[in-house]
């Protein structure tokens, strides 16, 4: 057998493996653009070869833009079987489309959003929240909190937290097309300026810079900071660094969504089964009128089906 044949055959045993992997989708409110997103992603010749992809929970019959508590409650039973499904081995990941939070609070939803509640379900307290589409990755050290709590819940533990789970999910993905280099990590300062040397603000030098210290000990990556917010994601979208560690929400999806939004990813690090989401909400009013864009529904059920193929490969 020649060296190109064995590979070949190698390569076709491990999609056969692969094929046995399964990654479920829920399509969120059923009265949002979930349902078409999703169906164009499935159709999509983009779409990884390399999953399955099952639909969990469709709810026929919902009035595209008229959002209702049955069909609230449609898309929290859904979330609920596919965690079920994927803690008893059925599905290698979770792929949700958007759902409306104020509503699904009515039909008894009491999660800030949909990445506390698979962080709850599984049983896990340190997870992080991140983003990734087009040229920039960020994780957020604090995620759906308002503003004004932000500076009292920043910890070294969180930092610390926030910066390793970037670390290995960067280093899972780098090892594919980069060599397997250690990852180049910025962390942003919380002030204006980084603080400005303790002028407008002592969060900067007193907190976050001795977690970069830390972050640095572990050998993990290559992490700098804090460096100012306004220039470290041109930097990062210059390719200086691989990812940006944020201090909170809007620090990091504001440049993430205004780069990448058609593209962007939302997928929960820390978790033992990988959960994406598209990087956008229900959109009611663009539901039923197919203009809905399903390009950040088919890089979360393809990034689904990257990390649920290398969680896999590093089982065996």
């Amino acid at each position: 057998m020649g060296l190109q044949t064995a590979k070949e055959g190698i390569h076709q045993d491990f999609l056969a493996v692969a094929k046995l992997l399964r990654i479920a989708v829920t399509e969120g409110d059923p009265a949002g653009i979930g349902p078409e997103v999703v169906r164009a992603a499935l159709a999509s010749p983009q779409l990884s070869s390399a999953c399955e992809f099952e639909i969990v929970g469709h709810f026929p019959g919902a009035q595209p833009g008229v959002p209702t508590k049955a069909g609230a409650q449609a898309a929290f039973t859904a979330l609920g079987a596919a965690v079920e499904g994927a803690l008893a081995g059925k599905f290698a990941a979770v792929a949700t489309g958007p759902i409306h939070k104020a509503r699904m609070r009515e039909v008894g939803f009491l999660f800030p959003g949909q990445t506390e509640f698979f962080a709850e379900r599984y049983g896990v307290s340190d997870y992080t929240m991140c983003l990734t589409g087009g040229p920039l990755t960020v994780a957020l050290v604090t995620a759906h909190v308002p503003y004004h709590t932000v500076p009292a819940l920043l910890t070294s533990e969180a930092i610390l937290r926030t910066g390793l789970q970037l670390a290995d999910f960067l280093a899972l993905r780098l090892a594919s097309y980069q060599g397997g280099r250690l990852p180049r990590i910025a962390v942003a300062g919380l002030n204006p300026h980084a603080g400005e040397s303790g002028l407008l603000g002592h969060e900067d030098g007193a907190l976050i810079a001795p977690a970069v210290l830390n972050l640095n000990k572990t050998g993990r990556a290559e992490f700098t900071g804090p460096w100012s917010p306004d220039t470290v994601f041109y930097r990062a979208a210059q390719g200086e660094f691989d990812g940006v560690v944020c201090m909170y929400h809007d620090q990091g999806l504001i440049p993430l969504k205004l780069l990448a939004f058609h593209e962007g990813v939302n997928v929960t690090l820390g978790l033992p089964i990988p959960r994406t989401s598209p990087d956008h909400g229900t959109a009611f009013e663009l539901a039923g009128r197919g203009h809905a864009d399903a390009r950040s529904m088919l890089s979360a059920l393809n990034l689904a089906a990257e990390l649920a193929l290398k969680n896999k490969a590093s089982e065996t």
